[in-house]
């Protein structure tokens, strides 16, 4: 039986209305929110395209958890807390096998980090995702990426390359064992967004981004709003344990520099803050690497044990030059 625009949203997407601020959700031709008292409103919307941000032939489910997560990921970056999303999703056919599965998998994401569905639009077409994410923050204690200064320390949360490592194994590129498919599997379709160390950096990060096409390409963004350059120190770069497993036979070093969709944080420390984000992290309160300093100037420079190391190429670009 074929389902209609309306009946789809009905059935898959409506929920009763819930969470901070929610006057009014799906249903009507607007959502009605209410931002909490004393607040900015932080809002972030990325689209990911069928076989370019995701397989379109993967499990529905770990789709809509992707495609949730990077984009929440942005308002980490910020030190914001999420509220709410809406979604526009472009689908070739109405497939309910398809949307039963997505939306099991959507909820159960917005459901782990209290983000709540208001709203949206379902069209036919390529199949598409756009999410909007909003998140809440206090005037004036956004983490932008223009306050990076010479002197900074740069650092980074989790671990860099498992990513680009993913997809590599996803596309035949990179042969895991199978002790590591799933964690490989984990990280691609289940990164997190790392919203609490973004909440918590607030207090002494000078500037912050998530790292989603790749440290350099990212880092670069930081030095370029900052009109500042940086040193990254190639030895000091986290790597996991199941990519380090395999040694040479992968180019982890360069996957954690250029690889992208890592969506961890990095961001920059004043030396005034440096003794309280290290305390944290000796606490086990924040789980983050120093990986080099801001400098003067405007290149962003990696070096291998004091050796210059030059990386492929800096990150992913949707539009090559």
């Amino acid at each position: 039986m074929a389902v209609g625009e309306f009946e789809l949203i009905q059935q898959y997407f409506h929920r009763e209305a819930g969470g901070e601020g929610v006057v009014l959700g799906i249903g009507d031709d607007c959502a009605l929110l209410q931002v909490p008292e004393g607040k900015q409103l932080a809002v972030s919307m990325d689209t990911l395209i069928a076989d370019v941000h995701f397989p379109a032939n993967a499990d529905p489910g770990l789709i809509a958890e992707r495609a949730l997560r990077v984009n929440l990921s942005d308002l980490a970056a910020m030190g914001a807390e999420p509220l709410w999303f809406t979604l526009a999703l472009s689908l070739p056919e109405a497939d309910e096998h398809w949307l039963d599965s997505f939306s099991e998998g959507l909820f159960a994401a917005a459901h782990r980090y209290d983000c709540t569905l208001v709203g949206g639009d379902t069209t036919r077409g390529p199949l598409s995702i756009t999410i909007q994410v909003h998140g809440a923050l206090t005037p004036g204690k956004a983490l932008l990426r223009g306050n990076a200064s010479p002197g900074d320390r740069i650092f980074v949360t989790g671990k860099l390359g498992d990513g680009a490592a993913a997809l590599a194994a996803l596309e035949h590129r990179f042969e895991v064992q199978e002790e590591h498919v799933q964690y490989f599997a984990d990280q691609y379709y289940r990164p997190t967004p790392r919203l609490k160390e973004g909440q918590r950096l607030k207090s002494f990060a000078s500037a912050a981004l998530d790292i989603s096409d790749g440290l350099l390409a990212d880092l670069g963004h930081i030095c370029e709003q900052s009109l500042v350059g940086a040193e990254v120190a190639v030895e000091c770069l986290p790597i996991s344990e199941p990519l380090a497993f395999y040694g040479d036979q992968c180019p982890a070093l360069d996957w954690a520099l250029c690889g992208g969709d890592d969506y961890e944080l990095c961001f920059t420390v004043p030396e005034k803050n440096l003794s309280s984000v290290k305390a944290l992290i000796s606490m086990g309160e924040l789980v983050a690497t120093e990986i080099g300093e801001i400098v003067s100037g405007s290149q962003v420079l990696c070096k291998n044990f004091g050796e210059v190391y030059e990386p492929p190429h800096s990150g992913y670009q949707h539009f090559e030059p």
